[in-house]
């Protein structure tokens, strides 16, 4: 393992303890895309299902199940626990204009026509776009809390990152993966006018992410 994958691995655990921490402590899920959790779920449940098949290491079994235990635990509390406070007016984004697009370009766009590695494909593709309904509600509200901002920071870091490790992989590994390079480049592409607001305005920003 290369130090841009661990990296990203932590950048990525961060982000969602961040989340986490941030629901729980102030018993609210306000500003937090519930549309956007259940995509991220749906990523984790069916990339990770070679759990049931195979065994590569400790370290990939645990991140695995702490994905899939911690996204399914933030549904929990967006949509049950914290019901009250979730603002289902402004998370109005169609997660089927994603899911159904993802879902045939995964059948016609893949390593191998199996049903394993189809639904390997269709997470790589819908973790690429699964962050549009959190972006859409920010852009709707026109502002985030700074713990949403800090969430989405690890989160687009942890993309950013997991690009260098391929660009490892193929140079000291031979190892090249175009579906998984082309979703990781998309989905950094969605945090570039983020990230420019997260540095050049710190903590209290304003996003007005898709206004401008």
């Amino acid at each position: 393992m290369n130090i841009f994958r661990l990296t990203g691995d932590l950048s990525h655990l961060a982000a969602i303890i961040i989340l986490l921490l941030k629901i729980w402590k102030t018993r609210s899920c306000a500003g937090i895309s519930g549309k956007s959790q259940i995509l991220f779920a749906l990523v984790f449940t069916t990339r990770y299902l070679d759990l049931l098949t195979s065994f590569i290491s400790l370290y990939n079994t645990t991140m695995k199940v702490i994905y899939i235990g911690c996204a399914y635990a933030t549904v929990y509390l967006i949509y049950m626990k914290f019901k009250a406070t979730y603002d289902g007016n402004h998370d109005s984004f169609r997660m089927e204009f994603l899911v159904v697009p993802v879902g045939g370009l995964a059948c016609l766009v893949n390593h191998d026509f199996s049903f394993l590695e189809i639904l390997w494909t269709f997470s790589i593709y819908l973790e690429s776009v699964a962050i549009l309904p959190q972006l859409f509600m920010i852009s709707k509200t026109g502002e985030a809390e700074t713990i949403t901002t800090h969430y989405l920071f690890f989160l687009g870091l942890y993309r950013a990152l997991y690009l260098f490790n391929w660009i490892w992989r193929f140079y000291f590994e031979g190892f090249f993966d175009m579906i998984a390079i082309v979703a990781g480049m998309v989905q950094t592409i969605l945090y570039c006018d983020f990230f420019y607001l997260y540095v050049t305005k710190g903590q209290g920003i304003s996003l007005k992410l898709l206004h401008r």
